[in-house]
């Protein structure tokens, strides 16, 4: 049993959020830990200094292959393992499984994850104003099985999938190791979805430290964060990278015909999270 508990999810729905809320509670101050902070002891598996020390001094990440990038993962997440003190919370929007025969994670090392899942509808429109993509191309790629991220600077390649494929890989591995929380419960819900993740890692009940940690990490007071002095996981091209946060946003934004094919291309995995 490894010490990695993998924060997982599609991209533009809820990771931040869910970290933001651990960093929170795990730090368990008097004031907010403020967002350009999460990467201290919230780490993301995708970032390229992980990465630098096992390529030549000569050369930088964007230089490299994309298929020895991903060879590289298992070393970066257990080393990434070693030099944690106890368990450590790892951001990742990979698939979970492998990449021409390669895992995007290091199962030796993993103790767990914890899976946020949103409503294909609203991501689309979420990804859609964030990268100022067409809504037509955000359904599309969003349905590409060999969607991924560019090798960039800051950022190694990531192997996301379709929304189904990606959604599909989590949540059926879901087992005692595995929490899949949906976004529209951790806003409609809060405390008692928050709550579940406390009781997932194994912390002793908290109301007071609960109820701070939520507080803290409201969608609110990451907006209000950024607007003062920025968020340094801003896409460079983005407006802002909170916008609204709610849910059902894509009921004024998407046609019947986007809707109906959002609907058709995902239709088992939206049932089994009761999205309609």
């Amino acid at each position: 049993m490894g010490n990695i508990v993998w924060v997982a999810s599609y991209p533009k729905s809820g990771n931040t959020w869910m970290r933001a809320f651990l960093g929170n509670y795990l730090a368990n101050q008097d004031k907010p830990v403020h967002i350009n902070a999460l990467h201290n002891t919230l780490l993301s598996e995708a970032n390229s200094h992980h990465y630098q020390p096992y390529i030549s001094a000569d050369k930088k990440t964007t230089d490299v292959d994309m298929m020895d990038l991903i060879r590289l993962r298992p070393r970066v997440h257990a080393e990434m393992a070693r030099n944690a003190q106890g368990s450590i919370f790892v951001k990742t929007h990979n698939f979970l499984g492998e990449y021409k025969g390669f895992p995007l994670h290091n199962a030796q090392v993993t103790s767990g994850a914890i899976v946020v899942v949103r409503n294909p509808l609203d991501v689309v429109v979420s990804m859609s104003n964030y990268f100022n993509y067409d809504i037509e191309h955000t359904i599309a790629f969003m349905a590409d099985e060999l969607t991924g991220t560019p090798n960039e600077e800051g950022n190694v390649p990531q192997i996301i999938s379709s929304w189904s494929v990606h959604t599909k890989s989590w949540a059926e591995n879901s087992e005692d190791s595995v929490l899949v929380v949906r976004y529209e419960d951790m806003l409609a819900n809060t405390q008692k979805t928050f709550r579940k993740v406390e009781s997932f890692l194994k912390l002793k009940k908290d109301p007071r430290r609960l109820r701070r940690a939520i507080q803290f990490s409201s969608f609110e007071q990451l907006k209000k964060q950024e607007s003062q002095v920025g968020f340094v996981e801003k896409f460079e091209h983005a407006t802002a990278f909170f916008n609204t946060g709610r849910k059902g946003q894509w009921q004024d934004i998407l046609t019947q015909q986007q809707i109906d094919t959002v609907k058709k291309q995902h239709k088992p995995m939206m049932d089994l999270f009761k999205y309609s």
